[in-house]
């Protein structure tokens, strides 16, 4: 199960690569959309950002999705940001053979303080992979806005969505 899951969230994180590859800097940058008036390399910082927090917090066994390093530079530079995901997909793969036999701290904080909770690996990366599917979803939001079409199929839909009413960004 843990190698299908790794695989989804590459496959994910390679549809982003696809996505940075075929916009350009100005596009990645652009906040003039509304209501939140957010970039999409601030939405692909933040997906980062959750993947790392479990890097980061596996071999101690205390996740903490709260103690997110906001790194400005995978927001505004997108070539940092494929690099990064070139390496994060390394690091998925790297786990594929990992011993997950045990349950993982995972600390978050859901809007009345910090609570932790226990996940298995395959979980925290499930979610993770559900976070940026969300993400990639208010990134196909502001693409539209900003009247730029692009077609990776699939992007920004959850695989549950009919296939009918997937198309994809």
């Amino acid at each position: 199960m843990k190698q299908l899951v790794i695989s989804s969230i590459n496959y994910n994180l390679s549809s982003a690569v696809d996505l940075l590859n075929a916009i350009d800097s100005t596009t990645y940058l652009n906040s003039s959309v509304g209501p939140y008036y957010s970039s999409i390399g601030s939405h692909i910082r933040h997906t980062l950002d959750f993947f790392d927090c479990i890097i980061n917090g596996l071999d101690s066994n205390n996740i903490d999705l709260t103690a997110r390093k906001r790194d400005e530079i995978l927001s505004t530079n997108k070539e940092s940001a494929i690099h990064h995901i070139y390496q994060l997909q390394e690091t998925l793969l790297s786990y594929i053979d990992t011993n997950t036999d045990y349950l993982i701290h995972v600390t978050d904080n859901l809007g009345q303080g910090k609570v932790t909770v226990n996940y298995t690996l395959e979980s925290i990366l499930a979610h993770a992979n559900s976070h940026a599917v969300h993400h990639y979803a208010t990134i196909g939001y502001i693409l539209n806005r900003l009247g730029i079409e692009i077609k990776i199929p699939g992007f920004g839909y959850n695989p549950t969505t009919p296939i009918s009413k997937r198309e994809g960004i």
